[in-house]
């Protein structure tokens, strides 16, 4: 389940980004510090082109998606997520809750966003989420190379059309993972 960002999440998302494993797989490596999180997240919180919305598995906050650049006139918007990967590791969780997390943020995208194209990044090395973007019928448009802390890094633009989104029976969905 998704649902809005409150600021009692503020710290715990902080928590899971600075993770090694979230930050390895960011387009921003560097640890994020309180200060830097703080003026993102109020900044975010009420900008209009943007939503944070806390994912929880089984009643239990486990990440978080980001819309941004929302675009009512055109009906795009990009997005993020990463999860708790301390919690949901140790709890046998993690891949189940990935796929999850990508399915729910697509539903909230379509459904009540009315986005009819959705966008992201990811890098041409991660294979597992090139993969699992693949499953939810995700488009490769584009490689470019990106400085990623100093390092040329290829990343490659993503597109989701509305009309594209995998029905819930192709994703498996028939009850809570």
């Amino acid at each position: 389940m998704l649902r809005p960002a409150r600021d009692a999440d503020r710290d715990v998302v902080l928590r899971w980004r600075n993770h090694p494993d979230v930050r390895a797989v960011s387009l921003t490596q560097h640890e994020i510090t309180p200060q830097e999180h703080t003026a993102w997240w109020e900044r975010t919180l009420v900008d209009p082109s943007s939503r944070v919305l806390i994912y929880e598995r089984r009643d239990v906050p486990s990440g978080v998606v980001t819309f941004f650049d929302l675009d009512e006139t055109t009906a795009t918007g990009w997005w993020g997520y990463y999860l708790d990967a301390v919690g949901l590791g140790a709890s046998g969780q993690l891949l189940m809750a990935w796929i999850e997390i990508q399915r729910e943020a697509i539903r909230y995208a379509f459904d009540e966003l009315g986005l009819t194209t959705l966008q992201g990044e990811v890098f041409a090395s991660n294979e597992a989420v090139r993969q699992l973007n693949r499953r939810h019928r995700f488009t490769e448009l584009e490689t470019y190379q990106r400085d990623v802390d100093g390092t040329p890094t290829d990343v490659i633009r993503v597109q989701l059309r509305a009309q594209d989104r995998p029905s819930r029976r192709s994703t498996g969905k028939s009850g809570t993972p």
